[in-house]
């Protein structure tokens, strides 16, 4: 993991359930007869997220509604760190913190766990988007119960399905990042497919219990369309091309290291001056995410100076 994430090391469940009680049920051994989580279990992996976020952030209220994304917090974490250490290599080594930086959050989802992480560690000023108004509905609901967070998180919806960035940003927006954990998935059964290894690799192989169909849950938009990551990152690639004055540098994800050279490829015909790829790994899970930018060595530069030193 990244040196500045807070989940190093292995999970403190003393702790975690001292801050979140309710957490207890879904407590189990693991073969090594070491406290574990029952992590086939949507709803184990959905309070297990709100006793981390309270014990490492302190984040009093957090909850999503059923069905619907429940990210691995650790990773999330890693790629925001990894994001701030992308600001520093154009800030002298110094990572940019507080309000004057701006983020967008492509699919900020129902969690909303983008912004939450990067305002508590750097206290960036987020801008969440989603198609989805049940999503952005819990988004707020969680923003409004966690003081400190109303000034700092805004959300918009994307009105136009299959747009990314078009018909979302306004003409006076201008953001130092933005981010997106795109849908990876070509369908839901190659989701599903998914969490059916995941619940072998824990063990789980009970014949009395019911697998659920995805143990980190996941409304389609979240998961899966068509054509999968490699077709979504070409739209936003695309897209971010139209708008490119606007956003310093521009970020995804790239689950599958296969769709890289399409990725590559792509950004220099659309003429991105600055390509940059960071590999992530948690445990056995290996992840990446790239990093463009239109701007040029000059650009950026008085990018920095005339935004984050006014």
């Amino acid at each position: 993991m990244h040196p500045r994430n807070r989940h190093q090391g292995r999970y403190d469940f003393v702790a975690l359930l001292q801050s979140c009680p309710e957490l207890e049920p879904f407590v189990i051994l693991n073969p090594y007869g070491k406290q574990s989580l029952d992590f086939a279990n949507p709803a184990a992996v959905r309070v297990f997220n709100r006793a981390l976020l309270k014990q490492l952030y302190g984040i009093a209220h957090w909850d999503i509604p059923e069905g619907y994304l429940c990210p691995p917090v650790p990773g999330r974490a890693d790629y925001v760190h990894g994001l701030a250490d992308l600001l520093a290599l154009e800030n002298q080594q110094t990572i940019p913190r507080g309000l004057p930086i701006k983020v967008l959050d492509i699919g900020t989802g129902a969690n909303c766990i983008y912004p939450l992480l990067g305002h508590s560690d750097y206290g960036w000023h987020f801008v969440g988007s989603d198609i989805d108004p049940v999503a952005l509905a819990s988004a707020q609901q969680i923003i409004n119960a966690n003081a400190g967070f109303n000034q700092a998180i805004e959300l918009r919806q994307q009105q136009q399905r299959g747009k990314i960035f078009s018909e979302l940003l306004q003409p006076d927006d201008y953001f130092d990042l933005t981010l997106c954990n795109p849908p990876f998935h070509a369908s839901a059964d190659e989701a599903a497919s998914g969490s059916r290894r995941k619940w072998q690799n824990l063990g789980q192989r009970d014949p009395k219990r019911k697998l659920p169909a995805l143990n980190f849950g996941g409304q389609s938009n979240e998961l899966w369309c068509t054509g999968g990551e490699a077709s979504f990152l070409k739209r936003m690639l695309r897209e971010s091309a139209d708008c490119a004055t606007q956003v310093l540098w521009f970020s995804s994800l790239v689950s599958k290291s296969g769709n890289l050279p399409a990725v590559y490829k792509q950004l220099e015909q659309l003429g991105a001056h600055k390509v940059i790829t960071t590999d992530m790994a948690q445990g056995q899970k290996q992840s990446r995410f790239v990093a463009w930018s239109f701007h040029n060595d000059a650009q950026r530069q008085q990018w920095r100076e005339q935004r984050w030193q006014s």
